[in-house]
C-alpha cells in the first residue's frame, strides 16, 4: 500500500500546512483539528491516516512531529458543537489550528471537501490524509491529543468506556448512556443523546 507523499504538495507555495480533524462523529467530547507545517528534511517515517495506525504509533509519531514540525491545535467544545452543528463546530477548530501557528500560510491543504470561511488559500482533498503527508501527518496528531482528552475525560466521568471507544457510540456507550444518563460531555445536539434524555 503506498504511502502519503508530497506529490500533490509540492506545487504549492510555503509555508505549506497540512489541516485534519477528530471527532466528529462521537456523542462525547469536544471536535479536534491539527495544523501541521512539516519541515524539508527529517520528517518521521510511518506517517499515514490516523486510522491505520495503532494508538502507540500515533503516540510516538506525535511526540517525534511535535519536536520536528510546527504544529498547531483547535479545539471546538461540546457547547459549541451544540451551539453552532457540528461542520461548523468543525470548521471552527480548524480555524483555531491554523491561527495557533502564528505564521500566513502560503498555502493549506485540507482533508475532505468542506473549508472554513477564511481568507487563507486553500485546497481540498477527499481522502487527503492518505494522499498527502502534511494532512496525514495533522491526522495523527488530531487523533492523539483527541484520544488524550477522552481518556482524561473517562477518569471524570467513568462508566461510559471512553479511554477505550473515545466517545463514539458503540452498544456499551449507548447502554451506559440510557443507564446512567448524559454527561456534560455528551453532545445533546445528537440523536442519540437526545433519545436519551426524553427516556430519564
Amino acid at each position: 500500500m503506498p504511502r502519503p507523499s508530497r506529490k500533490l504538495e509540492l506545487p504549492h507555495p510555503t509555508p505549506l500546512v497540512g489541516v485534519d480533524e477528530a471527532g466528529r462523529g462521537p456523542l462525547a467530547g469536544p471536535v479536534v483539528a491539527a495544523a501541521v507545517v512539516l519541515p524539508e528534511r527529517g520528517v518521521p517515517r510511518g506517517i499515514d491516516d490516523s486510522k491505520k495506525l495503532t494508538a502507540a504509533t500515533r503516540a510516538e509519531l506525535s511526540k517525534r512531529l511535535y519536536k520536528i514540525a510546527l504544529v498547531g491545535v483547535g479545539v471546538a467544545s461540546v457547547e459549541e458543537i451544540d451551539r453552532l452543528n457540528i461542520y461548523w463546530a468543525t470548521m471552527l477548530a480548524m480555524t483555531r489550528a491554523v491561527e495557533a501557528l502564528g505564521v500566513a500560510p502560503g498555502m493549506v491543504l485540507i482533508d475532505g471537501n468542506a473549508k472554513p470561511r477564511w481568507d487563507h488559500p486553500c485546497t481540498t482533498i477527499v481522502g487527503g490524509d492518505a494522499l498527502c503527508v502534511s494532512i496525514a501527518a495533522a491526522s495523527v496528531i488530531a487523533k492523539h491529543h483527541r484520544d488524550q482528552l477522552m481518556i482524561a475525560a473517562d477518569a471524570e466521568h467513568p462508566g461510559y468506556g471512553w479511554a477505550s471507544n473515545k466517545g463514539y457510540g458503540c452498544p456499551t456507550h449507548r447502554e451506559a448512556l440510557h443507564r446512567l444518563g448524559p454527561t456534560p460531555l455528551h453532545r445533546r445536539s445528537f440523536a442519540p443523546v437526545a433519545q436519551a434524555l426524553l427516556s430519564l
